[in-house]
């Protein structure tokens, strides 16, 4: 079975502490900071479970890429085991969806960057958005340990800020609060714990997932790093704190805190329980961490659509330049795709907001899901096919195979059909399912006029940076 190296070349300077914080908190952004104020509005104190459910979705999706990223480190990122387990058409399909999700994720970021500088700025917020994007452009330029630095500092302040808002709150509910005795009744009271039911609480999971997705980028980025195999596994094991405390424990402090008729969609709820507390400034505090929460994610952002371009290029299923790396182990050109395109999608938004723009977050809408759907199912063909020897010595399992990765995949296509069927996310699905029929398209034409380069006879380009990668180590 032919497997390729795409991290060939990079410079392995990540360190541990690096990669933990990335897979803790390196894409946590706004879809929890603002995001969760549609799911707490609509569902009410039972919108934890929202959060809870999706979790346990992404944290067995990551328990399924760890065990492959440690059976098979040599395949690459997660397009290289859908290559390895399907064929050809599947790494190309999974690679390009992956790469066009976070390609519009920084446009996205910078847009809403931009709009949040202006509290404090007044200058247009497509000018702001632009400086934004060039200085974590920057970042990435000047080294892989730049990006490292800048993520840890970024999202530990994420998680400092989350830690400590679940902090007060609790004691807060707890009454170890000035004048303040405890009180739990916002989590029965005004018409119940789940005062909609809950359907709205299964349909909030098409919310959250959106919101969560993200630690898999860990697992690209330990291929940077010294010690990948230990980076894998702390990543894999780091996904279940993150959901459990980062998510289901900040939105239930939140609804234990205000009561949720308080909330209103599109505003922080973060900044209503600061309120109810009684901390100043409130407002002006979360705009600050919304605004790291996004300059991380934008960070990473970019740094994850360059390398899987570098990946596929490396596969020889995107233009060989892409492959190409300078002298400090970074796919440059890689990197100005997706800049480019971030440019793009800033120009999109300053003209053409509610057609043209709107129309790529949409079509990107679901294709991350069609990417974790490709990991579970990648998964279950590469264990079904392995040795029972080979697979009792695997180092990080599955747990239950094959049972939990079936559940994972029954997991994701109820999402799928749940989106089809809620107004606000129908055409997401179609849109993305557009967006996969073009990526089919375009690997037949691939496949008929450039067979030289089929990636399951293509050896990988001799990276220029190749000499020496390991001299930062």
């Amino acid at each position: 079975m032919h497997t390729y190296t795409a991290d060939a070349g990079l410079k392995r300077t990540l360190k541990q502490r690096h990669l933990s914080m990335i897979a803790i908190g390196g894409v946590i952004g706004a879809g929890l900071f603002v995001g969760s104020s549609a799911l707490l509005h609509s569902s009410g104190p039972a919108a934890f479970l929202s959060y809870a459910i999706t979790g346990l979705m992404v944290i067995m999706v990551m328990r399924m890429l760890g065990e492959m990223a440690l059976s098979n480190p040599a395949a690459g990122s997660f397009a290289g085991y859908a290559r390895n387990a399907f064929g050809g058409w599947a790494g190309f399909t999974t690679g390009w969806l992956y790469w066009f999700f976070w390609v519009v994720v920084v446009g996205f970021e910078a847009v809403v960057g931009g709009k949040l500088l202006q509290r404090w700025i007044d200058l247009p917020s497509w000018l702001m958005a632009a400086v934004l994007l060039l200085a974590m452009v920057g970042t990435n330029l000047r080294s892989v340990r730049g990006f490292g630095e800048f993520e840890y500092w970024f999202a530990g302040i994420k998680v400092a800020a989350i830690a400590a808002l679940i902090a007060l709150g609790a004691a807060f509910a707890a009454g170890a609060w000035p004048a303040k005795s405890p009180d739990f009744t916002n989590l029965t009271a005004h018409g119940g714990f789940a005062p909609n039911g809950y359907v709205p609480v299964l349909a909030g999971v098409v919310v959250a997932v959106f919101s969560m997705v993200g630690p898999e980028i860990a697992t690209v980025a330990a291929a940077e790093s010294s010690e990948p195999e230990r980076a894998v596994v702390k990543a894999t094991n780091s996904v279940i704190v993150r959901v459990l405390v980062f998510y289901v424990g900040a939105v239930l402090v939140l609804a234990t805190v205000v009561p949720w008729t308080q909330f209103t969609v599109g505003q922080s709820p973060f900044v209503e329980a600061l309120s109810v507390m009684g901390i100043p400034g409130g407002a002006d505090v979360m705009n600050a961490v919304v605004l790291v929460a996004v300059l991380s994610c934008l960070n990473s952002g970019i740094y994850t659509a360059s390398r899987m371009l570098f990946g596929l290029a490396a596969a020889g299923d995107a233009p060989r330049s892409a492959a190409h790396l300078t002298s400090r182990g970074i796919p440059r050109n890689a990197l100005m795709i997706a800049t480019a395109i971030g440019f793009a999608c800033i120009a999109l938004d300053y003209f053409s907001p509610d057609t043209v723009f709107a129309f790529l977050l949409n079509a990107s809408g679901a294709t991350i899901l069609m990417v974790y759907l490709m990991i579970a199912l990648s998964q279950i063909k590469l264990r079904a096919s392995m040795p029972a020897v080979e697979a009792k010595q695997l180092r990080l399992k599955m747990w239950f195979f094959p049972h939990l990765s079936l559940l994972a995949v029954a997991g994701i296509v109820a999402v799928f059909i749940s989106m089809f069927f809620v107004d606000s996310t129908r055409s997401q699905v179609t849109l993305s399912a557009g967006a996969l029929v073009v990526t089919l398209l375009a690997y037949q034409l691939r496949r008929r006029f450039a067979p030289r380069l089929m990636s399951a006879e293509a050896a990988p380009p001799a990276p220029a940076a190749a000499p020496g990668r390991d001299a930062l180590r």
